[in-house]
């Protein structure tokens, strides 16, 4: 069953349960909507996407897993391969399903399942159509990157574009370029600013306004015309042709679809669209991966300060906050290091409890928080202080500003040295007055996305000659690329590209 809900009822009056019990109906979906809502914009300031709650099962979870969570998505081999395992683990009772996906787009989409209870559809719905929704909108990274209006357009162009490639060219061609493409996502991002281009929602509109001027302005007699001989080489020539050559070309080049997909001698105009495609799919997704920890803890404090406000007001029962709350408990739980079930700190448990702590700074300062944080310690107005820092930092810059001496001494962190030509790891820095700032530092370096993944650039392409490709990898504290994955990377480029690769190696 797939039901849209637009919320259009007024506040339950008299301060009336809004539900009594586990099952719910559209119009009990509906109020607390709208009592969400209230205190969501009233009393925590925060600034929405329109919401469009859809209401799905158990299968078209699983479809939405499959295909990264969006609603649309161009058909490809990994996403059923994907589809089956999920399906197969989920019916075995190996795992289970979120309760909620949420989708950055205008309207902001939430799906949650049919199986939840009243209960849960009141904490997913606090915690996806307002925590994330904000989050979204508000954010710096998502405004500067995304394009949340026209997302939906455009993933419904590319999943008819490529069934149309796959029709007139094949399947197994199409499949073999974008199967290339998705390797390479991780390097197919810029991770600076450049000048603003066509929205997607306009981009296909333009698209086809240039392939029919391109067929319409077409002479084939144009080829049949001899060019002009080359000169003689004059001294020093070659060296001014690689620097002209390089200008032209705009190297060095961080985003290696980017540069394929404009510069490859080998590529047809309908694989450099299924490039555009995929690089355009993962520039959507580069803002989450900087900003997990913020952007579910953000929701898990939403989500946690709305419903006990429903309750103080009378509108959910001591039961129904309960089960909310147990909910809660099991997706902030924070292992032990020692634990075998520890992969790392969880983003929901360290998120909500800096965004915890940062309200109480607020509220409650101790003289230790006034000298960490004295521009925030005693403000009054903790919503509007907490609105500021979702939308302007990203995981790295919020847990370097703001993890405090306390949460570090409550998670106990402490900092490991681990180099390659030590013999043993050495504790680096522990919960203390000397080791404050070393721990949050290292743990800050941790969530900076850039400075974890290779520094793979384009530095030199001739299109002319023997047509090399020449990319620069940049060691960040003498680590490398593994020679498995090097191999595996190159195998794909040389590939878009037609021609010899080579990888010249720098120390960071």
């Amino acid at each position: 069953m797939t039901a849209s809900l637009e919320a259009t009822h007024a506040l339950h009056p008299g301060g009336r349960l809004l539900f009594d019990g586990a099952e719910w109906d559209f119009q009990t979906v509906r109020r607390v909507y709208d009592a969400i809502e209230t205190i969501a914009r009233d009393e925590l300031g925060l600034d929405l996407f329109p919401n469009q709650i859809e209401i799905i099962s158990a299968e078209q979870m699983l479809d939405a897993y499959s295909s990264v969570g969006m609603p649309l998505m161009y058909a490809h081999w990994s996403y059923g391969k994907r589809f089956a395992r999920d399906e197969a683990l989920y019916r075995k009772g190996y795992t289970a399903l979120a309760y909620e996906i949420v989708i950055n787009s205008n309207p902001c989409i939430s799906y949650c399942m049919e199986e939840n209870t009243m209960a849960m559809q009141t904490l997913v719905i606090a915690h996806a159509a307002f925590g994330h929704n904000h989050f979204f909108k508000s954010n710096y990274l998502f405004q500067q990157w995304t394009d949340p209006t026209g997302i939906l357009d455009y993933l419904d162009f590319a999943k008819r574009y490529v069934a149309s490639c796959e029709e007139r060219y094949g399947v197994e061609a199409v499949e073999r370029t974008i199967d290339a493409a998705h390797a390479l996502m991780g390097q197919g991002v810029f991770r600076y600013p450049r000048a603003r281009k066509l929205s997607l929602a306009e981009y296909e509109r333009v698209r086809r306004e240039r392939l029919e001027r391109e067929a319409h302005e077409y002479r084939d007699l144009w080829r049949t015309v001899p060019g002009a001989k080359p000169a003689e080489e004059a001294p020093g020539a070659l060296d001014e042709d690689a620097r002209e050559r390089k200008r032209n070309l705009r190297l060095p080049e961080e985003n290696l679809l980017y540069f394929l997909e404009k510069n490859s001698p080998k590529l047809r105009v309908w694989q450099r669209e299924l490039l555009r495609i995929v690089r355009n799919v993962a520039q959507y997704f580069y803002p989450q991966r900087q900003t997990k920890l913020m952007n579910e803890g953000c929701a898990t404090f939403v989500h946690y300060t709305i419903v006990n406000r429903l309750y103080d007001k009378g509108l959910i029962s001591e039961g129904a906050l309960l089960e909310i709350l147990m909910s809660h408990a099991n997706v902030v739980a924070q292992f032990d290091y020692t634990d075998p079930r520890f992969s790392g700190f969880n983003p929901y448990a360290l998120g909500f409890a800096m965004m915890q702590d940062i309200r109480r700074i607020c509220e409650t300062p101790t003289d230790e928080d006034r000298a960490w944080f004295p521009d925030i310690a005693g403000r009054s107005d903790w919503p509007a202080v907490l609105r500021d820092v979702w939308a302007n930092y990203r995981d790295e810059s919020f847990v370097r500003q703001f993890l405090s001496p306390r949460l570090i001494r409550q998670f106990r962190m402490f900092a490991l040295a681990d180099k390659a030509n030590d013999s043993k790891v050495r504790v680096q820095a522990i919960h203390d007055a000397e080791g404050y700032r070393r721990v949050r530092s290292t743990l800050a370096d941790s969530y900076d996305v850039a400075a974890n993944e290779p520094d793979l650039q384009v530095v030199d392409g001739d299109l002319i000659g023997d047509r090399p490709l020449v990319l620069r990898l940049t060691r960040r504290n003498g680590v490398g690329l593994a020679d498995i994955g090097k191999d595996a990377t190159l195998r794909h480029i040389r590939w878009l590209w037609g021609y010899e690769v080579r990888v010249e190696e720098a120390a960071g």
